[in-house]
């Protein structure tokens, strides 16, 4: 069978190569339930219910996962709509 190669053009700005990349990590806890953690994945970072759901099990199984890349200012709202309600987080 022969390779198939595929070529796609791909351009960064000099600003996009330059704005350093965070992320959002979620940290295990004894409080909050797999449904909370989900739905509030979803809600806040856009999560697929079955991106959460592994992301969840990741964070209880791990006890951490980085749930979202992003621009720091990108990433700040979120943060705190997380910790707000109960979320254990940080941005990196």
């Amino acid at each position: 069978m022969p390779d198939i190669l595929i070529e796609e053009e791909v351009s960064f700005s000099i600003d996009e190569l330059l704005t350093p990349m965070h992320h959002i990590v979620l940290y295990n806890d004894d409080v909050n339930t797999f449904d909370h953690v989900i739905n509030c994945l979803v809600k806040y970072c856009a999560h697929q219910p079955e991106q959460a759901e592994q992301c969840a099990y990741l964070v209880h199984h791990k006890g951490r996962c980085s749930i979202k890349v992003g621009e720091f200012k990108t990433l700040t709202p979120i943060y705190e709509a997380l910790t707000e309600n109960g979320l254990s987080a940080v941005v990196e």
